[in-house]
């Protein structure tokens, strides 16, 4: 499934020390001045309390998502949810502005521009996260880690406390219907999971980059789809999703690492040892295919654009990702069998 546990955080020199302290502080400063391009359309935060869970998310158009998104992290425990929109116009501003527990920003900035939205989420982390477990993940990604059944993020992060731990890492494991993605069919409100019931045991590869000693997990469904012939290009699976948040903390590239560097170090991977859990990816939605359209158009997704038109056109072409090879979900205990998920001596 994985090659081998990614080794663990290696001590760096003092000047690369120097060089990444003034990295994060230039990353905060961006950030704080971002504020002035959201524009508040529903400020709730008043209600949010010490211990509380928060969850902060930037989206566009995700109507078909939000309702399984928010039903899952209320499940989960999460008293609070800090959203950024991003220019929608299929109903979910209006959605989330009635939620009593969603507090949202709206902005017709540059997603790009703005890090993939990170110097907003950071803005918002920096002003109302400090000293809260606070979660950072896309609408079409669902967390789920060992006794996630029984067992909420507060007593998860409890836990983490009481190990010492101030952040928690994840697998992002695509999931897939049988079938051409865009042939099926899904509504508001469906679970994602009915339909989206297999992904990709491995092959998953794990390394460390330095000198921030971030994860760098690659393989998988995607890999496998789009990029067999450059695997170097596949899209990067590790996050660090969940953490104590500090004001002085900062997210580098979306949250697949972030500074000050030892946060890094909370996860090894696929077989690791440290704990940790599954972001359940929802992408292959039916409405992949017109929205893949879209974001070729638009730009926005990576560092070099132009370089990924081939996998939107052949998502717009509504690929089978089933092989028989494929695994059907069934839960937790069966990702923790497999590798995937690392209870790291939680046991809800």
């Amino acid at each position: 499934m994985t090659d081998s546990p990614a080794p663990p955080l290696q001590p760096i020199g003092w000047t690369d020390a120097y060089r990444l302290r003034w990295k994060r502080r230039r990353l905060l400063w961006r950030s704080f001045r971002s504020r002035h391009a959201l524009r508040s359309l529903a400020d709730r935060t008043a209600a949010i309390r010490p211990g509380h869970v928060l969850a902060f998310t930037t989206l566009r158009n995700e109507a078909l998502r939000l309702p399984g998104f928010l039903d899952h992290y209320r499940r989960l425990g999460v008293d609070h949810f800090l959203m950024v929109d991003n220019g929608s116009d299929d109903g979910s501003l209006e959605m989330l502005a009635a939620k009593p527990d969603v507090s949202l920003w709206q902005t017709a900035a540059s997603y790009r521009t703005a890090r993939f939205g990170l110097d907003w989420l950071t803005w918002l982390q920096m002003r109302h996260g400090h000293g809260h477990w606070c979660l950072m993940v896309d609408a079409d990604e669902l967390l789920v880690y060992a006794h996630h059944d029984t067992s909420d993020l507060h007593a998860l992060t409890g836990w983490l406390e009481g190990q010492g731990r101030t952040a928690f890492g994840a697998h992002m494991l695509d999931l897939y219907p049988k079938g051409p993605v865009g042939a099926q069919s899904f509504l508001p409100g469906d679970d994602p999971l009915d339909l989206l019931g297999w992904f990709d045991a491995g092959p998953y590869r794990a390394r460390r980059q330095q000198p921030l000693g971030n994860l760098w997990v690659q393989g998988g469904a995607r890999e496998r789809m789009f990029f067999a012939d450059d695997p170097r290009r596949s899209p990067t699976l590790n996050k660090i999703p969940l953490m104590r948040w500090n004001r002085r903390y900062a997210y580098v590239n979306s949250c697949h690492s972030a500074l000050p560097r030892h946060l890094n170090g909370a996860y090894d991977g696929p077989g690791g040892t440290s704990p940790s859990g599954v972001l359940l990816h929802t992408k292959f939605l039916p409405d992949i295919v017109s929205r893949s359209e879209i974001e070729k158009s638009r730009q926005q997704h990576f560092h070099s654009p132009s370089e990924f038109d081939r996998y939107y056109d052949d998502l717009v072409a509504s690929p089978d990702f089933w092989t028989s090879s494929s695994v059907r979900l069934s839960g937790w205990r069966q990702l923790q069998e497999l590798g995937l998920i690392t209870p790291g001596g939680w046991s809800g």
